[in-house]
């Protein structure tokens, strides 16, 4: 059981069916770079992470994360709202990256991750 499995589990007992927008996430260097998105109908809760990471990878991209948000809350929605709620989130993302915290965020794993400010640089003078 992973992260993923458990809250995959609980929002489907509290909806009995859910539409999920999914953004794909390359964290190298620091960095937090979104890489694609998709929507999903949720119909069930029998997919296990290995299976969902194994749909992800068939995106062709190399990911290291994925940002889960819910399409809304009335559960299921039909899949012209659900692409036009996705336009909405990526370009909310494209300006702001700290509304991944507004998702559930996992790595490759399955495992919960945490999207913490980042330290301000600061120049060393000599």
């Amino acid at each position: 059981m992973t992260d993923f499995d458990d809250w995959l589990r609980a929002t489907f007992a509290e909806t009995q069916g859910f539409t999920l927008l999914i953004v794909l996430v390359g964290t190298q260097g620091g960095r937090v770079d979104l890489l694609r998105s998709a929507h999903l109908h949720v119909i069930g809760d029998d997919i296990a992470w290995p299976d969902m990471a194994a749909h992800l990878d068939g995106s062709g991209v190399a990911w290291d994360a994925v940002a889960l948000f819910r399409a809304g809350r009335e559960g299921l929605v039909a899949d012209s709202i659900a692409k036009e709620r996705l336009d909405q989130l990526m370009r909310a993302l494209n300006g702001d990256r700290t509304l991944i915290r507004d998702g559930e965020f996992f790595n490759r794993d399955g495992l919960r991750l945490r999207l913490d400010d980042a330290e301000p640089q600061v120049p060393i003078l000599n």
